[in-house]
């Protein structure tokens, strides 16, 4: 028998050990492998869900505005995202599966931090949740979470909602109820989210109202959810019968083949209102900066160098670095594509879509106010809103009896507007008002060319940001959601003032500080403090005190530039009656002694004057009201010795005394005042003399910070026979207007008009004084043509209303005045986005590099190029057509641009006249540019006015280098007009000639 060597039975053993320990070990391996890459496969696919969200292309459901865009690439995009992307990391980590995931769990961290809902939010994050806030070393600075982006919502979708079915039924979605956190909107444990609401469901034979309402509910709810039960609720609904089917008829997608129609629509509304509220101004450089940013505080571990003997972590780190930033740079330049392209879309000029005029009987010819009395739309306009029946009636006695009735040019053909413009000269000086029914950051942005510095008093309501339904903002973002709306707005419109413009803002108490910081921001040293109106009329919902107040708001651009004449001043509210009674008495009396008792006794008993007029109690022998106020040196410095000369008593030609501290005024100054006799005298030279102030030279007095007015202007639009919740006071519109805008021919701007508080204040304030002053309104609710217009018809008319009707004075005159009212509308953002159609651009010859550039880079501005202004459209420009948007529900149908409305606006040319004889297929405008050069600008039909046509036209207007009268000419399309001319004297002369299609192009992109 063997017997064995222990040693060797050890190692028998050992080895056996080994071997099993090696097997297992290789198992342990294979196993953590397999569980490290299935980690790594859940990591990426996490992160391609998050990417494909942030592209917007995870909801091919969605056919309108950007998502529309998006998803016509979805292919391209969802390939670099599914294979490129993925391939890249793989390649460059050499499948080290560990490295892979960690390159996947820092990209979908960063990108996740900073997107919301369609939107990225600048919070610059320091660390973990620690946020790092821009700061350049101001003493005090404004600081929010959008300021760097623009806000781009629209309110219109959020209340009323509407659609039409395809037996032109109409559908509207109406919120009810805005269930908001009102006392201190702390609504981030919850998220707001729209609900089918239990209030009655209102049917009609043609309309069909659906209430929502938008209730704070938990977190984890889903919108998706609610659109579910509500289409379920709605089917059993009695209204859901034969007349309303066409809402649950299938309108299936790849995703849901059971979508209904009313879920489509359901989609759409939600979306349009949950997401997508802002543009970043500058997203590239902004995820730029946050990446390295990143990487120093997230990914790169600064501890590890001390120690020696983590080189290799350290290289290994270096290495996810390198490969996490490249990655991520790509993905950032692909998101800077998009966020720019829609930038580039916000600021583009947008286009004049429609144009029309309001014009008194009194400023037409009588052919033109015949063809009027012949048009039956027109005549039951005047029925409806003037109660004036002027069927059958005869011109001449209509002209006696009603001069100022309103012609509405957008119920005529188009040849008709253009008659009554051709008889108008200087046609921008003769119009006296602008109605612009846009987004006011779209109508700032075209009309900042032609009213630069133009503007005197800028008067704004702007949503007050209660919490209600008065301002749509991002959940979790109400306050940073306003300010980026108000900021962009309020900064575009800084650039209309004049240098002793004025900005007069209303605000309450939710958002007045940050509308003090933000105009002190904005205007520097311009800012001018807030006066408070008490509106006398307590909150009586309020927890805490009950809040009977709002703010007003004042800015210019610099303090400064104010001098006497346009200070800020108010008119003596009795002035002019002080100075009629005084007049009446003189006229009684004489200037007597009577006279003065009885006028000191009419200040004395009038309850209506203010301490500073009661002051104002005497008259002097030239029968001019006076007041009597000390001339002493008001400072309790001692005066310099010249302050202290005394004057000379006229009569007693003595030296009166001087007061204690010296005169107010210097010798010079006191002797001018002598020489107009405005120093008052005692009986003797033992008084001090004081000053004279006349009441007919100091009708102003200084704006108090405090304004007191009470009430409301319901009874004002129940007399108007209009219906609007909540219109501004025309009183207190009056008011600031008339503060601000003394001028008479001063140009006062609002671009939040909401019912045209501010055109009716200045129309009465012309009324009263006979002054030109002209305004201008933005507003882009759905009232616009059913309040606001109607409302200036009715106030041009007549004075006063009762019960909708006119009302005459004694003498049978309703008081209207003479006017010319321009009324325009934009093209929307939506339009644009309608109008947008992706051309794709043959790329297969590309290399795969190239591709991918092609991609990340240039893809949406080379794609869409043609579909945002086509110049060859240019050749045939009064057919110019563009999708424009019909519903609030986003349906659209062509729709004529007028181009050359727009190419005014672009050019900022004041308009002097327009020869429009599209029956020639010409269109030709004169006016004066900004810089003053007089310009002629010529549209044409290309194919029926060509070259030949074009010289002998040109000629017959002498316009030519010999003698043009115009230093510029603008003509559309090519030709071949002389721009040299040399005299027998060798004289070269110039005409500067330019093409309308270039400089369009240009203006409508400027930034």
């Amino acid at each position: 028998m063997e017997i064995l060597d222990k040693s060797k039975t050890v190692q028998i053993m050992n080895s056996t050990a080994q071997h099993s320990t090696a097997q297992h070990s290789t198992a342990q391996h294979s196993t953590a492998q397999h569980s490290t890459a299935q980690h790594s496969t859940a990591q990426l696919t996490n992160l391609i869900s998050k990417l494909k969200e942030i592209f917007q292309i995870n909801q091919p459901d969605l056919d309108f505005g950007i998502y529309r865009i998006l998803n016509s690439r979805s292919k391209e995009i969802a390939d670099y995202l599914d294979r490129t992307l993925p391939a890249q990391i793989k390649n460059a980590l050499r499948s080290d599966v560990t490295q892979e995931t960690a390159v996947y769990n820092h990209l979908y961290e960063f990108f996740s931090r900073y997107y919301d809902s369609g939107d990225f939010v600048s919070l610059r994050r320091y660390k973990g949740n620690t946020y790092a806030i821009p700061y350049a070393g101001e003493e005090v600075m404004l600081h929010w979470a959008n300021k760097d982006q623009y806000y781009t919502k629209s309110g219109e979708n959020f209340s009323n909602y509407a659609f039409y079915l395809a037996d032109d039924k109409r559908v509207q979605f109406r919120l009810v109820e805005a269930d908001t956190n009102k006392d201190n909107r702390k609504d981030n444990e919850q998220k707001r989210l729209f609900v089918l609401s239990e209030q009655p469901i209102v049917e009609t034979a043609e309309n069909l109202v659906i209430p929502f309402e938008y209730k704070a509910l938990g977190k984890n709810d889903k919108q998706a959810d609610y659109i579910d039960q509500a289409v379920e609720q709605l089917k059993s609904h009695p209204f859901a019968n034969a007349v309303w089917q066409e809402l649950f008829r299938l309108a299936p997608t790849e995703k849901d083949a059971k979508r209904t129609l009313l879920k489509k629509y359901l989609q759409d509304y939600t979306t349009k209102n949950t997401a997508d509220y802002f543009i970043h101004k500058n997203l590239g450089a902004f995820l730029t900066g946050e990446l390295d940013f990143y990487i120093k505080n997230e990914v790169m571990n600064l501890d590890d160098i001390q120690t020696e003997t983590a080189f290799a972590e350290i290289e290994q780190n270096l290495q996810l670095i390198k490969i996490f930033k490249q990655v991520a740079q790509e993905i950032i330049a692909f998101l800077a594509q998009l966020e720019d392209f829609q930038k580039k879309l916000w600021l583009k000029k947008k286009f004049v879509t429609a144009v029309h005029y309001l014009v008194t009987l009194d400023k037409l010819p009588d052919t033109l106010a015949e063809t009027a009395l012949k048009n039956e739309q027109q005549i039951k306009q005047w029925q409806t809103l003037f109660n004036v029946d002027a069927s059958g009636e005869n011109l001449q006695n209509l002209r006696q009896k009603a001069p100022h009735l309103v012609v509405d040019t957008s119920l005529f053909a188009a040849d008709f507007q253009a008659a009554v413009l051709k008889q108008i000269d200087d046609l921008d000086h003769q119009t006296d008002g602008v109605l612009i029914h846009s987004d006011n950051f779209q109508a700032l942005n075209l009309l900042q060319a032609r009213y630069k510095e133009q503007v005197k008093c800028i008067y704004i309501d702007p949503p007050y940001n209660t919490g209600e339904d008065d301002f749509l903002y991002k959940d979790n973002y109400q306050s940073s959601s306003w300010l980026s709306m108000f900021e962009c707005r309020l900064a575009l419109s800084k650039t209309y003032l004049n240098s002793e413009g004025f900005l007069v803002c209303h605000m309450d108490e939710h958002e007045h500080l940050s509308l003090e910081w933000l105009i002190k921001q904005i205007f520097n040293n311009g800012d001018m403090g807030k006066l408070i109106w008490d509106k006398r009329n307590p909150k009586g919902d309020a927890k805490g005190i009950a809040t009977q107040h709002e703010y007003v708001h004042f800015a210019t651009k610099n303090i400064s530039n104010l001098d006497d004449e346009c200070a800020f001043v108010r008119n003596k509210f009795n002035a002019e009656n002080m100075l009629r009674k005084a007049e009446l008495l003189i006229k009684k009396y004489g200037v007597s002694e009577q006279s003065k008792s009885e006028f000191k006794k009419w200040i004395r008993e009038n309850n209506e004057l203010s301490g500073g007029e009661r002051a104002y109690n005497q008259i002097d022998e030239n029968g001019d009201v006076y007041r009597a106020v000390s001339m002493a040196w008001p400072n309790k410095k001692k005066a310099p010795d010249e302050y202290f000369i005394p004057l000379i008593h006229p009569k007693t030609k003595k030296p009166c005394p001087v007061p204690a501290r010296g005169w107010r005024n210097p010798p010079k100054t006191m002797n001018e005042l002598l020489e107009k006799n405005l120093i008052l005298f005692g009986d003797d030279e033992t008084t001090i003399p004081n000053r004279k102030y006349l009441l007919k030279e100091n009708l102003t007095e200084n704006v108090p910070s405090l304004y007191y007015m009470a009430g409301s202007d319901d009874e004002l639009f129940n007399n108007l026979g209009i219906q609007f919740e909540n219109p501004k006071p025309i009183k207190a519109a009056q008011y600031f207007i008339s503060t601000t805008a003394r001028n008479y021919n001063s140009t006062i701007l609002d671009y939040f008009a909401g019912s045209g508080t501010t055109a009716h204040a200045v129309i009465n304030l012309n009324r009263e004084d006979g002054g030109k002053r002209h305004y201008i309104l933005v507003e882009q609710g759905e009232y616009f043509d059913t309040v606001l217009k109607p409302r200036i018809q009715k106030v041009i008319f007549a004075e006063n209303y009762k019960d909708g009707k006119p009302q005459a004075d004694n003498s049978g005159s309703f008081n209207g005045v003479s006017q010319l009212v321009k009324v325009l509308k934009l093209e929307s953002y939506e339009d644009t986005l309608n109008n947008l159609e992706l051309k794709k651009v043959a790329t297969d010859l590309f290399s795969p590099k190239v591709q991918q550039d092609y991609l990340l880079h240039y893809m949406l501005d080379v794609e869409s190029r043609d579909s945002l202004l086509n110049s060859d459209h240019f050749a045939k420009p009064f057919d110019y057509q563009l999708n424009i948007t019909t519903t609030s529900a986003g349906a659209y149908a062509p729709q004529g641009i007028d181009l050359v409305e727009t190419f005014n606006y672009l050019i900022g040319l004041k308009v002097a006249h327009i020869d429009d004889n599209r029956a020639r297929s010409i269109v030709a405008v004169t006016g004066t540019m900004p810089n003053g050069e007089q310009a002629f600008i010529l549209w044409r039909d290309c194919e029926k006015v060509g070259y030949a046509e074009l010289n002998r036209y040109l000629e017959s207007r002498s316009i030519n280098p010999a003698d043009s009268e115009y230093q510029v000419v603008y003509i559309n399309g090519d030709h071949n007009v002389p721009t040299v001319f040399a005299d027998s004297d060798d004289v070269v002369r110039t005409l500067k000639v330019r093409q309308i299609e270039t400089e369009f192009l240009a203006r409508m992109f400027e930034m």
